[in-house]
């Protein structure tokens, strides 16, 4: 008898992470939500609502993760058909459609490769040359890195950057430690979708178990979508990483399933 497969550990913000739990348990395997990012409203919405009230200043607006589509567009009312948007992943494409934006009503550049879906890929979409003198809306959490608005700003495109909401790390309670230490003590598919969240995962380890539990969640099966989450997970000692590109599809696939 064949022993029965490891849990699936989701770590997404919990909003995004109802959906491919079902998809997993509907396939046959364990899922378990932890997430590792929370994502709170900011404290002060006005400035968002001020630069989306005038979106049609913009030739381009990204946004960088679903959460930044969900937190600008209970703000918008109806998107500019001229106002073409940039998207790094397939959760964002998905939340896109939610709002009715797809590619036969917008214009949306994303990365080409699906291994690269993040600043880097997108760039690789993007016309930078037709973009110079324009002004680019770059919709994001309240810290972020500054490489994509750095890379737009030298190719002389004006780049407007806007927080839509707030990320922090989960406080570390009893109920939490506990399960972080179940989950440490078996063996497990984690499903990592950030690089932020598995360095949170790691400082969460050293407060639960200081001495032996990176040893235990370095040796833990991560899947990831896109190739610098990989690299990070590379740097941080993870030996057992899986690259499968981006959307839930690809996520789904490289998961083994029961027959």
């Amino acid at each position: 008898m064949s022993p029965s497969p490891s849990p699936v550990i989701i770590t997404r913000p919990a909003a995004q992470a109802a959906a491919l739990a079902q998809q997993i348990a509907a396939r046959g395997r364990q899922p378990i939500v932890f997430p590792l990012l929370e994502i709170l409203p900011l404290r002060d919405s006005a400035p968002l609502q001020a630069v989306l009230a005038r979106l049609d200043d913009y030739a381009l607006a990204v946004f960088v993760s679903p959460n930044a589509i969900d937190a600008a567009m209970r703000h918008v009312s109806s998107w500019p058909r001229q106002v073409a948007i940039g998207i790094v992943g397939e959760g964002s494409r998905t939340a896109l459609a939610q709002y009715g934006l797809t590619a036969q009503n917008a214009t949306i550049f994303s990365p080409p490769d699906p291994a690269r879906t993040d600043s880097e890929g997108l760039l690789q979409a993007l016309d930078l040359d037709a973009l110079r003198g324009a002004k680019v809306l770059l919709v994001r959490g309240e810290s972020g890195r500054e490489f994509f608005a750095d890379a737009l700003l030298a190719a002389g495109i004006q780049v407007q950057a806007i927080a839509a909401y707030r990320r922090q790390a989960p406080r570390l309670d009893t109920e939490l430690a506990s399960r972080l230490q179940q989950l440490l003590d078996s063996r497990n598919d984690w499903i990592i979708t950030s690089s932020e969240a598995l360095r949170h995962l790691l400082e969460l380890v050293r407060q639960v178990e200081s001495g032996s539990g990176v040893a235990k969640i370095q040796q833990q099966h991560l899947l990831v979508p896109h190739a610098r989450i990989a690299e990070t997970a590379h740097a941080l000692g993870f030996s057992d990483v899986t690259l499968t590109g981006s959307g839930d599809e690809r996520l789904l696939a490289a998961l083994q399933f029961p027959l």
